[in-house]
């Protein structure tokens, strides 16, 4: 019981400090159940679906007022409305393509190998990003036009490679579309609350039958944790990178990826 207390924490600490930044929540959850037996199956499909809940109401607490805001503005701001329609044409491609290819994506990309390498390619073009000279035009998310928020969102579907990270291809397109890193990343975070919360009701359909079997402490166990590392995420993420930008996640991706790729060539 004391180890699936353990396991449990830790997955949930995983989830969450890494759900928000540009490094794959799904790739790194992915790797520990390879390399360190932390199969999230073994407490039942209820476990993981919680755990990404915890994350979702993380950023939601942190947000909850500027969202109210805006849902209020709607009615008589336009600038309101016109972010409130960006963000769900964002959201769009996300929702038809996990929709339509959820059978392929989790039977065939759910792959160790294709974790590793994406998130060494994903850290590559992390630093590539970092080093150019980019120019902004946008510098606050309520004014990114719907043409903008759509290329994001198309973007984002790339991140249903596992180890390609929604944020990371959120902020990277984002800032070649003309956001500053701020912008960006803060535009990430509101695109993840449907993303997430899109998915989490997707997952829960497709696995409601095996609701039933988990341990009520250590689903309780993960969902806080995750809770609480998500929330620490959000609430540092966007004043780090408007300082440091993205170079400290680019490096981690490496590592992890080679050393991920390392061990399956040991390991064969």
């Amino acid at each position: 019981m004391l180890f699936d207390l353990v396991k449990a924490s830790v997955l949930g600490i995983v989830e969450g400090l890494t759900e928000f930044i540009p490094v794959s929540s799904t790739g790194h959850l992915l790797l520990l159940e390879r390399f360190f037996g932390f199969d999230d199956d073994d407490f039942g499909k209820s476990f993981v679906v919680l755990i990404q809940l915890g994350a979702i109401l993380a950023i939601l607490s942190i947000y909850f007022a500027r969202l109210w805001n805006i849902a209020i503005g709607t009615f008589t701001d336009p600038v309101a409305r016109r972010f409130v329609i960006g963000v769900f044409v964002a959201f769009l491609p996300a929702m038809v393509i996990g929709a339509l290819a959820y059978g392929v994506i989790k039977g065939v990309l759910f792959n160790v190998a294709v974790v590793c390498t994406m998130l060494i390619v994903g850290g590559v073009l992390l630093l590539w990003i970092d080093r150019l000279q980019l120019n902004p035009r946008y510098h606050d998310v309520m004014q990114f036009s719907l043409p903008m928020c759509l290329g994001i969102g198309v973007a984002q579907c790339l991140a249903m490679i596992p180890g390609v990270s929604r944020s990371g291809a959120t902020i990277v397109s984002a800032m070649l579309f003309g956001a500053d890193k701020r912008s960006a990343a803060e535009f990430s975070f509101f695109l993840a609350m449907p993303t997430m919360a899109g998915a989490f009701a997707y997952d829960l359909f497709k696995n409601w039958g095996q609701m039933g079997g988990s341990n009520t402490l250590i689903v309780a166990v993960g969902f806080a944790t995750s809770f609480i590392a998500g929330w620490f995420v959000v609430k540092t993420f966007l004043d780090y990178v408007s300082r440091h930008g993205f170079a400290l996640f680019a490096w981690w991706r490496i590592v992890v990826g080679v050393a991920g790729l390392v061990g399956l060539a040991l390991v064969r």
